[in-house]
């Protein structure tokens, strides 16, 4: 880690650079990644660039244990916890490290989707917002082995912040799309050989009626408006979740973990 040193030889921690909260000094092509998995992982990606970083001491401690490589535990510079709050939005649970990145490569819908003879999942986000969910849906689906995840572009938050911390390390591995048309979205990745199956309380077959002979694409609403009407048209089929009547629907990120579970059981060991 980094350190500056005082008048006198004394080693003291370098403050970050004063900014706004939230937001990074280096303009909008950067974005704050913090929280100890998710922020490790960003680390660990040779496909993600950063272009600095902070760590407590023990954050740091932690970094060396889980065997990161030294030239990327290089790029941290030591810093109190009360200064990485100062860089990131009020409330944001750091865990002690905080790194600012480039994003990610833009990922393509039919170089990231195209099938290779296992069935692996797809997962589609129909106008879903919550950075929570989003996050939460995306670490399910890497640990299911899903494909890719697509998702609007323009109704989707920044890849990062909170949203990256709830995936805990699933954006470094699972590729996400960003498409302007969810449906004709699922119109491309019909042609690829999904199988596009809609999460909807009305559908007319049970989750676990879903087809084993061809991939599948599990696309969800947003939480309280669903599917939109189009892009439930455009599904192959609609399915729900069987669930007690006492309770009028499940969080979307729950749904989304038992339609994975399904889409994929007897394929993951």
């Amino acid at each position: 880690m980094k350190h500056r040193k005082k008048p006198g030889g004394e080693t003291r921690a370098r403050p970050p650079a004063k900014g706004r909260r939230g937001q990074s000094s280096g303009g909008p092509s950067t974005l704050w990644i913090y929280g100890r998995h998710a922020a490790a992982a960003a680390l660990a990606n040779p496909a993600r660039r950063v272009k600095r970083g902070f760590a407590t001491k023990n954050a740091a401690d932690w970094l060396r244990e889980t065997g990161l490589a030294p030239e990327k535990l290089a790029l941290l510079e030591d810093a109190r916890p009360d200064a990485i709050d100062r860089l990131l939005h009020a409330g944001a649970v750091h865990q002690g490290l905080a790194i600012e990145t480039f994003e990610l490569e833009r990922a393509r819908l039919k170089d990231v989707c195209a099938p290779d003879g296992v069935r692996r999942p797809v997962v589609v986000l129909d106008q879903i917002a919550d950075p929570q969910n989003i996050g939460a849906i995306l670490r399910t689906a890497a640990a299911f082995g899903a494909r890719a995840a697509i998702v609007q572009e323009r109704r989707t938050p920044p890849l990062s912040g909170a949203l990256a911390k709830a995936a805990a390390g699933a954006l470094e591995t699972l590729p996400v799309v960003k498409a302007v048309n969810i449906s004709r979205a699922l119109e491309a990745l019909k042609e690829l050989g999904y199988f596009c199956a809609g999460l909807a309380g009305e559908g007319a077959a049970a989750i676990n009626d879903l087809p084993k002979e061809k991939p599948v694409a599990i696309v969800l609403g947003a939480e309280g408006a669903g599917l939109r009407r189009l892009v439930g048209d455009t599904c192959d089929g609609l399915f729900k979740i069987p669930i007690d009547p006492v309770m009028e629907s499940l969080n979307v990120s729950n749904a989304a973990a038992i339609s994975l579970y399904e889409a994929t059981r007897g394929q993951i060991a």
